[in-house]
Formats: C-alpha cells, structure tokens, sequence
C-alpha cells in the first residue's frame, strides 16, 4: 500500500536525524582522538626515554632507539623502524657529544626538520678541556639531568599546550628526586673526599668527580677501552700496578664494555681485595632513571666503606 505524504515525511525525518546524529558521533570521536593523541617522542636511549615517561606520562608516546645493554651506541647503526618513528617524532632528545650521531643522521635522512631536537651536551654547556677529551655522558651529572628535564617539559608544552602545566609539574617533581642523590654524592665527599678510584672507561666520572674522588687510571687506558682500540702492554701494566700496589680504593667498571683488558683490571682489583662497582651506560631491566642512579651512588658509597 502506498505510503502517505506524512508518513513519508516521517520516515525522511527521522533517517535524516540518524545521519546527522551519526555524523555528530563520528566528529565527537574524532575530537575525542585528537584530543587523546599522545606526543610522539624518540630518544636515542632509554635513559632520555625514561626521563621523558617521567615528565611525559601518558601524554607521551616514546620510542627509545637503544634499549638493549648489548648494544653499544657509540657505533649503533638503526634499522627502518627507528628511522620511521624519528621521521614523525615532534620531541627528539639526544645525548649529543658523538656518543649517538646516529639520531643526527636519521633525521636528516627522515626529512624532519619540524622536530624539536633536545641535545644533553649542548644543554650542559661542558667542553673538552684543553687538550684532553669530552666526557659525553652527561646523565651521569645529575645538575645536567635537571636541566635537560626542563628542556623536556619545555618541549612537550610545545607540542601539547593543553597539558604544559603537567609537564612542568612532573619535571619539578621528577627534579626534586634528584635533589637526595646530589646529597648523597657530598656525603660520600665529605667522608671520601680525596679518595682515589679506577675506572675503565669515563662513563662514571661525572658521578665519581661530584663525589669528591680522584681518578688515578691513565687516560690511555680508559680512552683506548671507550674507543675500542687495544690498549699498549705498558699502559696496562700501569693500569694494573694501581691495584697490586694498593694505589686506589674501588674499581668503577663499565659492564657494556667489557673485553680480555678489561677484565684483567677486573681480576686485578678482586685478587688484590679492592671493591669493583658495576655500571652500565643504559637502563638495567626492570630500573627507571633515578632508581638505577641510586643504585649505582649507592653502591659507590659502600664500596668505598669498605
């Protein structure tokens, strides 16, 4: 039977209602995405990626290009994944100082000149010192890692200026963590200060100098292990001498860089009684940034008790 005009009109009417309620549903949603959308961030380590999370939250999106102990970042080449998320990142941080040009090059590559690109060394304002080398990793110097915090929450407000007052309140709160560790390195200052140490590479001297100790290892030796070229017989027979003559009180050894030289230092400290501190240049599993820190200050203190 053929519908009336009423009856038509009502049928159009309400069709018509649905479609624009269905339109209104989609936009809502696509509002509600947008506003949900999370900062794609990328850092060259999860040390910065984790620092980022810290300040970040869940308004972050992170991607750490090394996460992996293993992988030794001086010599890093990343894979097409990395390259795609720099290539969309909005906050790059980087440690800077030729410890990982590898973000550098990436983002050139990825056409990315639209990221805010966050460099530790620049924003330490450390050098080299005259006629010596730059020690590069920064994150070991907590002053450092305060301010690089705040270049992060600068950043990300930035990008999203809805939520910059929680960016900048997680970065005061994240800082404010900071604040035992920095008391704890002069603590070991004032009880130690003077004290003199060994290392294998200079991941830890930032940490070791703050604290007031004094590194006796020979630059040959340390930087030769960094680099990853082999160490002369004299060198290391100097190297070795300061455990058998009792010449320092701990060993600080790089567990990323280990090799036969290394581990001959290793033996030596052991044989000769003198405490060995492990540290790493990444995040051990299951640590985040200021927990690992607080391990590794930590265990310096002990060490040198002993």
């Amino acid at each position: 039977m053929p519908l009336s005009t009423s009856r038509r009109l009502a049928l159009l009417t309400s069709a018509s209602l649905a479609l624009l309620a269905g339109c209104g549903s989609s936009a809502d949603s696509a509002d509600a995405k947008s506003t949900s959308a999370k900062v794609p961030v990328v850092a060259s380590t999860n040390v910065y990626g984790d620092i980022v999370r810290s300040i970040g939250a869940d308004k972050v999106d992170v991607t750490s290009v090394i996460s992996d102990p293993d992988q030794d970042p001086h010599s890093y080449e990343a894979d097409t994944q990395n390259q795609l998320a720099l290539s969309k990142a909005k906050v790059v941080v980087e440690n800077g100082g030729g410890y990982d040009d590898f973000v550098d090059r990436m983002l050139k590559s990825g056409h990315n000149d639209s990221a805010q690109v966050i460099n530790a060394v620049r924003v330490s304002g450390k050098t080299a010192p005259k006629g010596g080398e730059l020690n590069e990793h920064v994150w070991y110097d907590f002053p450092t890692v305060a301010r690089v915090a705040d270049r992060i929450s600068a950043a990300l407000a930035k990008a999203d200026p809805a939520d910059a007052s929680a960016f900048r309140k997680n970065a005061t709160a994240f800082k404010a963590e900071l604040t035992p560790l920095e008391a704890k390195e002069a603590r070991i200052k004032k009880e130690h200060g003077g004290a003199a140490v060994a290392i294998t590479e200079p991941v830890p001297l930032y940490m070791t100098e703050a604290s007031g100790l004094v590194n006796r290892t020979p630059a040959a030796f340390s930087e030769a292990i960094e680099e990853g070229d082999d160490v002369s017989p004299r060198v290391l027979q100097e190297s070795l001498a300061l455990f058998s003559g009792g010449k320092v009180k701990v060993l600080v050894y790089n567990e990323q860089t280990s090799g036969p030289q290394t581990e001959k230092s290793e033996a030596a400290a052991k044989a000769a009684g003198i405490p060995v501190v492990p540290v790493t240049e990444t995040l051990p599993k299951g640590k985040d940034y200021l927990g690992w820190m607080t391990a590794n200050v930590d265990a310096l203190a002990s060490a040198l008790a002993k």
